[in-house]
């Protein structure tokens, strides 16, 4: 175990994915307490940026138990009777802004002034499209890299004109806020509107890169990379930037839940418990990757 002020890893990413981000949760919620993981920086997208200001500003367990209340109301993650009514056909974005709204009342948003600084990641869409073209070639590109490709990194949006932006969750004065900008980060129609941030368009983070090692500083050190979906990769893999040893980890299988089903809040229950034994392996394991994958901390 590590001592008092040896921190194992300097930054952290959480990479975005859906319900999948369960599993980052379990896995932190395992690993955190015992190896006092405390990153100065935590990059993150999309849901992956909700489940890192969650784990500092409230608790996973009471958000599961919120969300297995909520959902058992909802049997469908499409109403296609509400296109004749004119009401919103998939349910997500709502639920999905009134459970944030929900974990970060009541004063929790200032556990987060303690917590490491959280940058999240929203794509501005390409000078040339307007929203719905952006959409449309913003998601053929992401399912290019991640379906064909099977890109770690992917550059495609970026070549199309996706820009990143990083906000910081620190600079979110209240929970609407807070909400507001994790929206944005999972902007992701049809399941979302179309969200603006600053009077301009923006689309999930993770169009640009899903992994968002882009937004860490250049320092030298250890960098902790959570992905939430399988690459044709070892489960641990390290890769060198700079001075930076970054240790990817990938879960031991494919995550038990989809990234937009609603429909299912036992299956949040299963990623996170794959997450919890994920963190427990990765314990066991802990004394030879500290002496042969990464650099003992100083």
């Amino acid at each position: 175990m590590t001592s008092g002020h040896a921190h194992p890893f300097d930054q952290v990413v959480f990479a975005g994915g859906g319900n999948r981000c369960w599993w980052q949760a379990g896995w932190w919620d395992a690993v955190a307490p015992e190896l006092q993981l405390r990153p100065r920086v935590i990059a993150a997208i999309s849901a992956g940026a909700a489940t890192a200001c969650m784990v500092y500003a409230h608790d996973s367990h009471q958000t599961m138990d919120y969300y297995r209340e909520v959902l058992s109301n909802n049997r469908r993650n499409a109403y296609w009777g509400n296109l004749l009514r004119n009401e919103r056909v998939f349910p997500h974005y709502g639920i999905y802004r009134t459970a944030l709204l929900t974990i970060f009342a009541d004063g929790r948003l200032s556990h987060l002034q303690q917590a490491p600084e959280i940058r999240i990641g929203v794509a501005h869409i390409p000078r040339w499209s307007g929203p719905r073209l952006a959409v449309a070639a913003g998601l053929l590109a992401y399912n290019i890299d991640k379906h064909v490709l099977k890109t770690l990194h992917p550059r495609l949006g970026r070549k199309l004109g996706f820009r990143p932006e990083f906000v910081r969750a620190q600079d979110c004065d209240s929970p609407e806020q807070l909400a507001d900008l994790l929206l944005q980060s999972a902007s992701t129609p049809p399941f979302t509107p179309v969200l603006r941030r600053g009077g301009r368009p923006v689309l999930d983070g993770g169009l640009v890169d899903n992994v968002p090692v882009d937004a860490l500083d250049a320092t030298p050190g250890n960098v902790l990379v959570l992905v939430t979906r399988l690459y044709p990769r070892p489960r641990r893999f390290v890769l060198e930037q700079g001075g930076q040893r970054r240790l990817y980890l990938q879960p031991s299988q494919r995550v038990p839940i989809s990234s937009w089903d609603y429909t299912r809040p036992d299956a949040m229950t299963h990623a996170y418990e794959l997450g919890r034994r994920d963190g427990e392996t990765f314990l066991r394991e802990w004394p030879s990757i500290l002496n042969t994958e990464l650099r003992p901390a100083a």
